[in-house]
């Protein structure tokens, strides 16, 4: 079983900067699909970033030059850094694995495992 955990999120003024954190506890790590997630209240799930095994990444157009997402295999941990935030990035934000390739790293069917969300508030 592959468990999530997330940290790092919290409030922030409009173009201040934050760092999520995603420690993956699975021994197929380095061969995982990772991505982020967010979720605004009366909004769908939306796919932000995603990274594969050999650390190919995939940006949504809204965060493209603002979020880079980052793996540190030596620590089991997935990043989020996010830059320049805006009121719209406020959202739960969710961490997101799947043992399989990564075909659809910003589709959240990709993903059979999710972290529990940590709430990144920008006003």
């Amino acid at each position: 079983q592959v468990q999530l955990v997330e940290s790092g999120g919290g409030s922030v003024q409009p173009g201040g900067s934050l760092r999520l954190s995603c420690t993956i506890s699975d021994y197929t790590y380095s061969r995982l699909c990772m991505g982020w997630f967010r979720q605004a209240p009366g909004k769908e799930r939306e796919g932000v970033a995603s990274v594969d095994s050999v650390g190919r990444t995939t940006y949504a157009g809204s965060v493209k030059g603002r979020f880079t997402i980052s793996k540190d295999d030596a620590k089991n941990t997935l990043y989020l850094q996010m830059k320049s935030l805006k009121s719209e990035d406020t959202a739960m934000y969710y961490c997101a694995a799947d043992r399989g390739y990564c075909s659809y790293g910003l589709r959240a069917f990709q993903y059979n495992y999710w972290g529990q969300g940590t709430q990144v508030t920008v006003s």
